[in-house]
């Protein structure tokens, strides 16, 4: 590979073509010079990745050049085709119940929405629906909507995405104290629906998380699907890893949940947007968002899923086509290999911090995720994280686990190598010389 600098870029000469590549130094906006945080960088460590890839860099240009709008079927067939193909060759890698697959003949599916939370946000709003007409069909006609008495579920350690998504659908919303392991439990949930139920409330959903924002945590999807309300389970990040068999048992328990929602653009090389939900039942959503003008109407309607009637928007790319060019060029295989990579990069982070008494480990290592502070107060680790972002030669984000002030080191980049993580582990090192240590822990 054959590199030509200039003052703000470097042009990196590949087999395959010219890619355009900021400065990889270059992380955080200087005052009114407008750099970038470069996510793709082999030293981004905040966050989580965001996926990138030759074949779906490609796939998006050809979707772009194509401009199908899938809405429904007849705008375009191949859109709605083949992303229900997608979807179910996506499920079977996660080996999900048959009930989640268009192949089940069934009603349930998958279909590609934007992001996450609004996938969350979906199955709310589709959860809802259902709850008011169970409530209106069994109440006599003189009562009021029941959308006051709705409570809708999930673990103080759940993404904020959840808490949104209840402010978007105008009901309450409970966070539940998880075990000491921060995984949430069906006695907790159960004890909180008794409650709940007690003063008058309206149980409808919980939203379960397997790989927590703050720490990759795992709630028990198994005891909480013993409980019968609606149960979305958010594996945003860490769904990509249970296409491996040695993670797949994190997913015990999917099959009583209702929705299941992970995310191919965070993990498995799809850019962005691609987030892959299942459903159960689709009819629950397109009935609680069906709205069908005659402009929109065709004499083959009802005879295959409209995508409209799965989504908040009209409108939808081809983006079927990225997942479809990534699968074929990797294989499960190279897919399963890339993950176990980062995981292993990410373990090889845990042996390096251990080797310093300075710092701790907060939670167990599993996936691609490293959560560790230095031993001291929470003011000390917040001017620690400061002055690594500072120097702009890597970039963390922290957290707040158990009330406590947490750095987070997350495998990002598909370009990241271990020379990359022996590098992030002296800046560590190096910045960590700079503040005198507390508890009586002094500087190497």
């Amino acid at each position: 590979m054959a590199i030509i600098e200039n003052e703000k870029f470097k042009y990196c000469h590949h087999a395959s073509g010219i890619i355009l590549r900021l400065d990889i130094d270059t992380f955080r906006p200087r005052k009114h010079n407008g750099h970038m945080t470069h996510w793709h960088s082999p030293r981004f460590h905040a966050y989580f990745p965001t996926a990138s890839s030759y074949p779906a860099i490609l796939a998006d240009m050809l979707s772009g050049a194509l401009g199908c709008v899938g809405f429904s079927w007849i705008s375009s067939p191949i859109c709605t085709e083949l992303e229900m193909s997608m979807m179910d060759w996506l499920g079977k890698m996660l080996h999900l119940p048959s009930e989640f697959l268009f192949s089940s003949h069934g009603k349930g599916g998958g279909v590609i929405q934007e992001a996450a939370s609004e996938s969350t946000l979906i199955c709310m709003l589709a959860a809802r629906s259902r709850a008011i007409t169970k409530y209106s069909s069994s109440s006599s006609p003189k009562n009021k909507s029941p959308l006051n008495k709705l409570v809708a579920y999930c673990s103080t350690q759940a993404h904020s995405s959840v808490e949104k998504a209840a402010l978007l659908s105008a009901v309450k919303i409970r966070s539940l104290d998880p075990d000491t392991n921060l995984s949430l439990r069906g006695e907790t949930l159960e004890r909180a629906i008794k409650d709940d139920r007690e003063k008058g409330l309206i149980p409808f959903f919980v939203a379960a998380s397997l790989g927590t924002t703050n720490s990759c945590a795992f709630d028990n999807i198994i005891e909480i699907g013993q409980i019968y309300i609606w149960l979305h389970i958010d594996a945003a990040y860490a769904g990509s890893a249970f296409i491996c068999p040695e993670y797949r048992h994190y997913l015990n328990g999917v099959d009583k949940a209702d929705s299941f929602n992970m995310n191919p653009h965070k993990w498995l090389l799809v850019n962005s947007d691609c987030s892959a939900l299942w459903v159960k039942n689709l009819n629950l959503i397109s009935d609680a968002f069906n709205v069908d003008p005659v402009y929109l109407k065709y004499d083959k309607q009802g005879q295959i899923h409209d995508f409209r009637h799965l989504q908040i928007a009209l409108g939808r790319r081809f983006r079927s086509l990225k997942m479809w060019f990534v699968f074929r060029l990797y294989g499960l295989n190279g897919l399963q290999q890339f993950i176990r990579k980062h995981i292993r990069l990410a373990s090889e982070f845990k042996m390096m911090l251990q080797t310093d008494p300075r710092f701790q480990i907060e939670q167990p290592v599993v996936l691609g995720l490293v959560t560790f502070r230095l031993k001291g107060s929470d003011e000390l680790n917040k001017k620690y994280a400061k002055a690594i972002n500072d120097r702009r030669k890597i970039h963390i984000s922290p957290c707040s686990i158990n009330g406590r002030y947490t750095l987070r080191f997350v495998v990002c980049s598909r370009h990241t190598e271990l020379e990359d993580i022996k590098f992030s582990w002296n800046e560590f090192k190096t910045v960590a010389d700079q503040f005198p240590m507390e508890n009586g822990f002094a500087n190497h």
